[in-house]
């Protein structure tokens, strides 16, 4: 079964919501999550329902990427396979201001796009259209088609962005500063039970430390490009990290004492955030970074400071 869930946002995801306004379409999700993949035949036969109609609703499905076909060899001829993508489908608003802040400022940043790197084989960076440089071969994190990647791993280190400090050249003060990023363990394959101690930092001080609890490759990543091989990573978790005046915080849950004072923002003309493994960690698992192009978000690394 999928073990993955989709945050749909009714304001730029319109599409998806109409793909949802059917009690056919949805009975198709369900059949497919309960079942697991089934052919289109068996479909039609579990919901009763002629296959024209079936066929036409998982058309539907496939274009905003709620279901996944693919054609397998059959007894005659060959057969159109279905799977459902997400185990849940939830109706939210994304980035929704907390109460008493506005929306601030946002920077995405590219996943290529580090300034400094410290990294370990096995290691990689791949694009939309194949693997960038060596594989294995830390210098290939210094090719300039890094800006390119959608996908990067290493087994210890760590990569470090510079984000422009906007609101210093403005005179404003930020009541939050947080990091939104696509993030797995790394292992020679993949295995869900392979924990990983990936830890931020922030101009130099060390924020706070996320376990990932494994490294996913059960299905495709929704984005993840079809000649990427199936045996390698395919999608990670959405991590947010956020530091303001109470401490630092993952998903909502504080996980350290360091607050936005101890970043020191107003003495810096950038925001280095760093992300890695560290030699020392108690689960020194690797990591995967997954941008544009990879994984199950196609997002790059967003900072936001909020006011």
């Amino acid at each position: 079964m999928s073990n993955k869930f989709l945050v749909v946002d009714p304001l730029d995801q319109l599409d998806v919501i109409k793909g949802l306004a059917s009690k056919v379409r949805v009975q198709i999700i369900r059949l497919l999550e309960a079942k697991g993949p089934l052919n289109v035949n068996r479909v039609a036969e579990e919901l009763d329902l002629p296959q024209s109609t079936i066929s036409s609703n998982l058309q539907i499905l496939e274009k905003v990427n709620l279901v996944r076909t693919r054609t397998e060899k059959a007894r005659k001829g060959s057969q159109k396979i279905c799977e459902s993508v997400f185990s849940e489908i939830l109706i939210g608003f994304k980035d929704a201001p907390v109460e008493g802040e506005d929306d601030g400022m946002e920077v995405s940043m590219p996943i290529g796009l580090y300034t400094r790197c410290e990294v370990s084989a096995p290691c990689g960076l791949c694009g939309p259209d194949g693997v960038i440089g060596l594989l294995d071969v830390p210098d290939t994190f210094l090719e300039p088609d890094r800006m390119k990647a959608g996908l990067l791993w290493f087994t210890r280190g760590f990569v470090e962005y510079q984000f422009p400090n906007n609101l210093k050249l403005l005179n404003q003060k930020p009541k939050a500063l947080e990091f939104s990023l696509e993030l797995s363990s790394e292992v020679p394959g993949t295995s869900a039970d392979w924990p990983s101690d990936i830890s931020l930092a922030v101009n130099g001080i060390d924020v706070a430390t996320w376990t990932s609890p494994g490294d996913f490759g059960d299905k495709r990543g929704v984005y993840t490009p079809d000649w990427w091989k199936l045996s390698g990573s395919q999608y990670g978790k959405l991590k947010n990290w956020r530091i303001n005046g109470m401490g630092s915080f993952v998903d909502g849950v504080r996980v350290s004492e360091v607050t936005l004072g101890d970043l020191a923002l107003d003495n810096h003309r950038s925001i280095r955030m760093r992300i890695g493994v560290r030699d020392d960690a108690d689960h020194p698992g690797g990591m995967n970074i997954f941008g544009r192009g990879f994984g199950n978000y196609d997002q790059d690394i967003v900072m936001r400071l909020r006011t």
